[in-house]
């Protein structure tokens, strides 16, 4: 074991706990090869095999159940004294760790790329997740910030809001409902389909909020963790769709999907910088985190021009955004 490197458990920590060397690999920016590489590379300084293959399966031998725990240690140590050394860098030179929601990665790497531009010599690492994946990080400390919809209630966690973040109905140009006039009842607008993301994600519990008792009666013509797909099979006429605003400014745009003026739409929640409330954060996190606090919610209106889901495709500035008080979930 004295040979083994850190690079080597930190590979042998990710295989064990997706139990996919493809994962693995993915998650670590390397290619399955090198992955295993690293892993059989591990093997041979512990004189054992870590690793078996049943079938399709990957499950850890005994001999890998044992190291895990040592391993986890060891890179968390290594992470404490990393944090302990940022300190004395500052900002600049600093590693930022933010992980986002999904519907984040449509305009979250400008923000860092305009933070970086303010802190020369930064270095940036930005994760995407769903929900529970996201709380994941923030839970094993593979994050230090995390920025959501839903911050954890049941966790030791500081969640600040930093800018509005309003939820719209959208469908084809050519569905029923788009050349509806006026506001359209929550009990019509769940007589039609809908292409939904998969229950536990932060835009599924948004969408039981706005909806309230009228969700049972929702039809789903499709569930798809992806929102690209979702667009996509809106687009196609597949059914409506309950979307952020802040993923469909391009359509928008085009012309290819419109907002439909939609009672008690669009819902305004806020977007979240969660992090942990014992965790000391880096110079550069806690730098990252007041610059979200004080700029993020105009960047954000800067980048990302939605309507207000009044029938105007126009853009809202967070001035307004923030003018506009957050809905209130329909009774159930």
């Amino acid at each position: 074991m004295r040979n083994a490197t850190l690079r080597q458990l930190k590979t042998f920590e990710a295989v064990a706990r997706h139990l996919s060397f493809s994962r693995a690999a993915e998650e670590l920016h390397l290619t399955q090869p090198a992955v295993s590489t690293q892993i059989r590379t591990l093997e041979g300084h512990v004189g054992a095999t870590l690793f078996e293959q049943l079938g399709k399966k990957t499950y850890l031998t005994q001999a890998g159940v044992e190291l895990l725990p040592y391993s986890r240690a060891i890179i968390l140590q290594f992470e404490e004294a990393e944090a302990a050394m940022a300190q004395h860098r500052g900002v600049s030179g600093g590693r930022l760790n933010v992980a986002v929601i999904s519907a984040g990665d449509y305009f979250f790497p400008q923000l860092m790329v305009a933070f970086a531009r303010r802190h020369p010599g930064v270095q940036l690492n930005l994760t995407v997740h769903n929900r529970e994946e996201l709380l994941g990080e923030l839970a094993a400390n593979r994050t230090d910030l995390a920025v959501m919809v839903r911050p954890p209630s049941d966790a030791d966690t500081q969640n600040d809001a930093f800018a509005p973040h309003p939820y719209v109905i959208v469908a084809a140009p050519d569905h029923p409902l788009a050349a509806h006039r006026g506001q359209i009842p929550l009990r019509e607008l769940v007589r039609h389909p809908f292409v939904v993301r998969e229950r536990g994600s932060d835009t599924w519990h948004s969408m039981e909020d706005a909806l309230g008792h009228h969700l049972a009666a929702l039809q789903v013509a499709m569930e798809i963790k992806s929102t690209e797909t979702i667009k996509q099979a809106v687009i196609a006429g597949i059914g409506l769709g309950f979307m952020s605003a802040h993923t469909i400014g391009r359509e928008l745009a085009a012309g290819s999907l419109v907002v439909l003026p939609a009672e008690r739409f669009p819902l305004m929640l806020h977007w979240y910088v969660v992090h942990r409330r014992e965790k000391r954060l880096p110079p550069v996190a806690s730098a990252f985190r007041q610059f979200l606090l004080e700029d993020g919610a105009e960047w954000i209106a800067r980048l990302i021009p939605t309507s207000a889901g009044d029938g105007a495709q126009r853009p809202l500035s967070a001035r307004t955004w923030a003018a506009q008080p957050p809905a209130k979930p329909v009774p159930l």
